[in-house]
């Protein structure tokens, strides 16, 4: 099961989600997508809230009102963390996750641990906190499924970009031979290309009788 949020503070809304247990985390992690950026409580345990942005866009383009959004919501959804107060929140897209064959359920570490952003939260917010779970919504989703949808339409959009490059070429080549016909024509013309006699035939003479 995971549970999805609606973050409204900009224009159009953005989701969030996270899995109802470790379980669910450990399937998010698997079958994340690259537009994912991943948010847990630095050190402590917590939920693993998600953020999917648009294709093209990096944490830079992430509203500061929507990261606040999504920490409050990690905190919110951190036994220990919810309690506590000045706790960090970490946050990078979720292919820096790493995840190894000897880690327990849930659990994962950095690729680049240099890739890896922090948030001090001072203290919860309640007026945030209820504001997101209004929107709350449970779904069962089929995380393996969605992904390779999601792969299967990036392969057919470079498919077609490649399609649209190669008409491209092909209509620049057209281009560049009719040019170079009408060049070739042109030459043909020229004053220094054509010839010209003074031939009369006898017709007019000086000469007298």
């Amino acid at each position: 099961m995971v549970f999805y949020f609606t973050s409204n503070v900009v224009s159009p809304p953005v989701k969030l989600f996270m899995g109802l247990d470790k379980y669910e985390n450990e399937e998010l992690i698997k079958w994340g997508f690259p537009e994912d950026v991943w948010f847990h409580v630095d050190n402590i345990s917590s939920a693993h809230v998600y953020l999917r942005l648009q294709k093209g866009q990096t944490l830079d383009d992430v509203h500061h009102d929507v990261l606040i959004d999504a920490c409050q919501l990690v905190k919110a959804n951190s036994i220990n963390g919810n309690k506590m107060n000045n706790i960090d929140i970490v946050y990078t897209m979720w292919e820096n996750l790493k995840k190894t064959p000897s880690m327990d359920v849930g659990q994962v570490s950095f690729h680049n641990p240099k890739q890896v952003r922090k948030m001090r939260i001072e203290k919860r917010i309640n007026e945030i906190v209820n504001r997101l779970n209004k929107t709350k919504v449970e779904t069962h989703p089929d995380f393996r499924a969605e992904r390779e949808a999601r792969d299967a339409g990036e392969r057919q959009d470079k498919k077609k970009i490649v399609r649209e490059q190669k008409d491209r070429e092909k209509e620049a080549e057209k281009k560049r031979l009719e040019d170079a016909e009408l060049k070739s024509y042109a030459s043909l013309h020229k004053t220094e290309n054509m010839t010209t006699t003074n031939y009369d035939d006898n017709n007019d003479s000086d000469d007298f009788m």
